[in-house]
């Protein structure tokens, strides 16, 4: 079995010899049809259809079973959340490490997606075949590490102060958000094509698995001390069908020849050799697993060692440009396109310096000289890595601008105290507004996707450099690309902003629409009120205060809207009850109570504003002159 890219001139092997292969004539024998592939995509296509009945449930009914993926052990592992993922993974586990990976060949989605992609490409005539790399192979077991093994480390060794050991558990098997750990439709198409086709086309038939599925890394540990497995009887002749046969890159004539079982990990058990070995010399039995031998057969490399260091290069450069970019990337589809671009940029170096190579039935080049085929590959290659390089360029100015905005200090209650928060803004505020206004500038500007999470900093930083008209506009944009609680808040921040612009009826729109996605979000009634407070529709807005103060009694600056208001409708009583609120729960920090004497007194109730002020200037006497020397408020 020949590897996808070969070069004829080599005299190096490049592949193990198959007896059925390599006879000629008469002396050959065909390979029977599994009659085991029919049942395992019988198998597959059910797992299907049952993830889309799954979600067809929820869809009628609102509320369903959690989602049945390994993934989502990472929010129990992390949160304690306790969800049908996890129950699924751990059961899986339970189940290789006795029986090995039969749920990999028989139970993944993705298994039949690849399947599904290489039936396509035989029926074209086109065999994928497996790329071999000794240093790749490890990614999936580092990122199952990363995935599954670092929140634990992180929670019990390196506990964050007043995080609790152990985290509280909570039961979240049924769920009436289905969808909201996945990524959107638009990203999920994508995805199946680079981790399904791609992988295939360029890497094998388990691409994906072999490179990229950091679930297959635990599996593949559990395998090793799993007691079934693929076994074999004296009937072997070593005909090699079943090697021949093996989409999962396992040399099993070999290994059972050598150890009479298959060892190596990358074996699923779809048991294809089994059924079609012709002297029904293989089964599947119990006893001694794979880590009780030294190891599995070696396997012929595609990369000598010092291309196999630059295969790892290329892919850490890849995965770490295209990961979460524009927000869209998720970490699976992000190893499935850094495997696609290592292939794809070390067959390039391969086809520049190599007098004869080919690719499938392509030959790209041949006495020293590019074909057509080759140049189509080149150009192919330049596009990808093209893409890739603009995606780390794009990605590097979000996580620039993104660390700009996580070391801001000034809260956001005091920025939106007034039009201008420049007065309360430190030096290394300055900077890191600037600095992050200019990264996310060149990410929005540059990108090829609108980064919905980037477009609120954005606007965010525009607000405090004096521009809340532009900040306003940004945050609009982004609102009708998001949903749920990002739209909510970029919602409500459009809303505070055009409040401090003094367009209420335009505030009171933006923030209604905040609240028909989160009925919940206190802060966004807040600012309603004051809205209808400034039109004069005082008694709407002591509702809209009552209901915010209803879902949270502490709110500081609501509760002294409403003492504000029933002072001015000479309801002493109920002010006083509503000041003593807001007195329990109001820090004793000079800017807070500056923030709420500015609040208070663009509202007009300057008896407690003059009473905020006071407070600030008692717990920082320099507040004072800063406020002064600012122009007072403007």
């Amino acid at each position: 079995m020949k590897s996808g890219c070969e070069n004829k001139t080599s005299t190096k092997k490049r592949s193990v010899e198959l007896p059925i292969i390599n006879k000629t004539g008469k002396d050959r024998t065909e390979i029977r049809t599994s009659t085991t592939s029919r049942w395992r995509a019988a198998a597959l296509i059910g797992v299907n259809l049952l993830i889309v009945l799954h979600i067809i449930q929820w869809l009628v009914m609102g509320r369903t079973l959690s989602p049945i993926e390994p993934s989502e052990s990472m929010y129990t592992l992390q949160q304690g959340v306790l969800n049908a993922g996890f129950i699924f993974f751990a059961l899986a586990i339970l189940a290789t490490l006795i029986f090995g990976r039969y749920v990999c060949g028989w139970g993944c989605h993705i298994i039949a997606l690849q399947d599904l992609c290489a039936w396509i490409l035989k029926k074209m005539g086109l065999t994928p075949r497996p790329f071999r790399s000794r240093i790749l192979v490890f990614v999936p077991l580092a990122v199952a590490l990363y995935m599954f093994v670092w929140p634990t480390v992180n929670r019990y060794m390196l506990k964050p102060a007043g995080e609790p050991l152990i985290p509280q558990f909570t039961n979240h098997l049924i769920t009436t958000d289905f969808w909201s750990t996945f990524p959107p439709i638009a990203v999920a198409i994508p995805f199946l094509f680079v981790c399904g086709f791609m992988t295939v086309y360029f890497l094998g038939s388990k691409g994906f698995c072999t490179y990229a599925c950091p679930y297959g890394g635990f599996f593949s540990l559990a395998d090793k001390v799993a007691p079934g497995r693929i076994r074999v009887t004296d009937a072997c002749n070593q005909c090699g069908h079943c090697t021949a046969t093996c989409t999962s890159n396992v040399l099993v004539h070999a290994e059972v020849a050598k150890y009479g079982m298959v060892v190596d990990s990358g074996c699923m058990k779809c048991m294809d050799c089994v059924s079609v070995c012709p002297n029904d010399a293989l089964y599947f039995g119990f006893g001694k697993p794979a880590a009780a031998v030294a190891k599995s057969v070696k396997k012929t490399a595609s990369l000598s060692w010092p291309e196999e260091i630059a295969a790892a290069l290329v892919f850490g450069a890849a995965f770490m440009a295209v990961w979460d970019v524009y927000q869209l990337v998720p970490m699976l589809m992000a190893l499935g396109i850094a495997t696609v671009t290592t292939f794809v940029v070390m067959r390039s170096y391969k086809l520049l310096t190599t007098g004869d190579l080919t690719f499938y039935r392509y030959t790209l080049r041949s006495g020293g000289r590019l074909k057509n085929a080759g140049i189509a590959f080149l150009g192919f290659a330049v596009l990808w890595a093209g893409l890739n390089a603009h995606s780390g360029w794009v990605r590097y100015h979000e996580r620039a601008g993104a660390l700009a905005f996580q070391s801001l200090q000034i809260p956001d209650e005091l920025a939106l105290a007034r039009s201008n928060p420049d007065p309360w803004l430190s030096a290394s505020d300055r900077e890191n507004i600037a600095a992050g206004k200019e990264h996310f500038s060149k990410a929005v500007s540059a990108g090829l996707f609108v980064n919905v999470d980037a477009m609120p900093k954005l606007a965010w930083f525009e607000y405090l450099s004096g521009n809340p008209e532009q900040a306003a506009d940004h945050l609009a944009k982004a609102a009708d690309r998001q949903s749920g609680q990002g739209r909510a808040l970029s919602l409500y921040y459009r809303g505070a902003i055009l409040n401090r612009l003094g367009r209420y009826d335009e505030a009171i729109a933006s923030l209604d629409k905040a609240l028909a996605e989160r009925p919940d979000l206190a802060a966004a009634r807040e600012e309603k009120g004051e809205s209808m407070w400034q039109l004069g529709r005082r008694q709407e807005a002591v509702i809209e205060w009552g209901d915010a103060v209803q879902n949270n009694p502490r709110l500081v600056l609501t509760n002294s809207f409403l003492s504000g208001a029933a002072a001015s409708m000479g309801r002493q009583d109920l002010a006083a009850d509503y000041r003593s609120r807001a007195d329990q729960a109001v820090p004793a920090d000079a800017r807070f109570h500056f923030m709420l004497g500015l609040r208070l007194q663009k509202a007009g109730m300057n008896d407690l504003a003059k009473e905020n002020f006071q407070r600030a200037v008692k717990l920082d006497p320099s507040i004072q002159t800063r406020w002064v020397l600012s122009g007072g408020d403007r």
